[in-house]
């Protein structure tokens, strides 16, 4: 892909690197939550979360799709490059939370059996020491889940400052509206401060946005919700009501 042709979908990029970055956390979270519960992770999700060459995996696509945001960014910014690293490393650092999970998943019950099988006693104290090595496999996973949260909350904390410029990206825009449970399931307490540092005080035109986008896709409905939210926002706001009045005269069309 050439760099110029990267920079034209620029936008494209920037949407969809926010929308694997939410899929991921969601995903990913839901894994670290199962092992705080019962102590495991899922080795065939974490698979699938990473994929392979050939058939890249979410968290690969998120890594990939840094590199094009950060890496030809015409206005790169200090905190771009922070974040081309952060989510390169919750990749990496999965692909060895992947590989301990298959030890703890295949190897350990296998081991449990022949432990309980009798054993001369010298052969007994090496697979004691064994054992060891697979009681480290599970703190292991406690610290990649450990390292991979703090990664990813550190970048909850830094998407809203690189975000700022996007603040007319439509297609940002509809997605934040569209998956707007998912987003605040991500961002939780931080929410509030994603929408204000993407769009101000102004919050009702990120609805103006996404209603504008479904509009010009045909997605009528949508947009109608879309143009609900900015007028509950901003009644009054000039865009808010010229974009209410498309929307209503669309409404009557349909109605002849």
């Amino acid at each position: 892909m050439s760099k110029a042709w990267i920079q034209a979908k620029h936008p494209e990029f920037v949407r969809d690197l926010f929308k694997f970055f939410c899929q991921a956390c969601e995903q990913l979270e839901q894994q670290f939550q199962q092992f705080d519960e019962n102590g495991a992770v899922e080795f065939e999700t974490l698979v699938d979360l990473v994929g392979t060459e050939m058939d890249k995996g979410l968290l690969w696509r998120m890594k990939d799709t840094a590199h094009h945001v950060f890496r030809n960014d015409p206005h790169s910014q200090l905190g771009g490059k922070f974040l081309d690293w952060a989510l390169g490393y919750i990749f990496h650092e999965t692909i060895k939370l992947k590989e301990d999970a298959y030890q703890k998943q295949n190897y350990a019950p296998w081991l449990h059996k022949l432990y309980e099988e009798d054993l001369p006693s010298s052969e007994k104290d090496i697979t004691e020491q064994l054992f060891q090595i697979l009681n480290q496999t599970e703190e292991s996973i406690r610290r990649e889940i450990d390292r991979i949260r703090f990664i990813t909350a550190k970048c909850r904390q830094l998407l809203p400052y690189y975000l700022r410029r996007y603040s007319d990206n439509v297609l940002l825009a509809r997605y934040i509206f569209s998956e707007n449970e998912l987003v605040k399931a991500v961002f939780k307490d931080e929410y509030n401060g994603l929408v204000l540092a993407i769009y101000g005080t102004e919050s009702e035109r990120m609805f103006i946005l996404a209603s504008q986008s479904l509009r010009m896709g045909g997605w009528m409905e949508e947009a109608t919700q879309a143009v609900q939210k900015a007028l509950e926002q901003n009644p009054t706001s000039k865009i808010v009501l010229q974009e209410k009045k498309i929307i209503d005269n669309w409404a009557d069309r349909m109605k002849i």
